[in-house]
């Protein structure tokens, strides 16, 4: 009986996350419209790419939800795209929000939206340290990505600057992930 109340539990926790195993603000939560089009990503894709909104910053799900709802208006209305450029975002708040999603082309980084996941912090890391929360929720992502198969185990992590001309993600966040495992210079 235990081990089937556990089992239960561990449902249920994946139907209320929407996302088995990990927790994520869904974009309907958010109040995110719907992409005009999407482009399929390959499963096993060698690379994540991290990124800074170079925006505003949050620390509630209130800021962080209108900071995504500005960013998918910017990108949607001023630049024409289908949607809001990244796979996903980061709040200082301790959430990780859905933008296009596990298995959806990002536009992200030119020339490396077809074999790379964009995560996005959410802030200008210029200004501010990425929150040891916000730098576990980024590698829970990138696990749960690996552990589903979207992106292969071996994968390469770049900051923005290493992929483009821009100065994203920022000299903070930059500084941070450079530390992690997976970071190539």
């Amino acid at each position: 009986m235990k081990a089937f109340l556990a089992v239960l539990a561990l449902f249920c926790f994946s139907v209320a996350s929407g996302i088995s195993g990990i927790s994520i603000v869904s974009k309907s939560e958010w109040g995110g419209r719907a992409a005009t089009s999407k482009s399929y990503l390959a499963k096993g894709l060698g690379y994540v790419v991290i990124h800074h909104s170079a925006g505003a910053y949050c620390n509630t799900k209130a800021t962080c939800s209108a900071q995504m709802r500005n960013m998918q208006d910017y990108h949607m209305n001023s630049l024409g795209w289908a949607d809001i450029g990244y796979n996903y975002g980061i709040g200082a708040d301790g959430n990780i929000y859905e933008g296009r999603g596990a298995g959806v082309m990002g536009a992200h980084a030119t020339n490396w939206n077809s074999k790379s996941y964009g995560i996005m912090f959410i802030g200008n890391y210029n200004d501010y340290t990425p929150t040891a929360t916000q730098v576990s929720k980024a590698k829970e992502l990138i696990a749960w990505l690996v552990s589903q198969g979207y992106v292969a185990s071996n994968y390469t992590l770049y900051g923005h600057r290493q992929v483009g001309s821009t100065e994203c993600p920022g000299n903070k966040l930059y500084a941070e992930i450079k530390k992690w495992s997976n970071w190539k210079a």
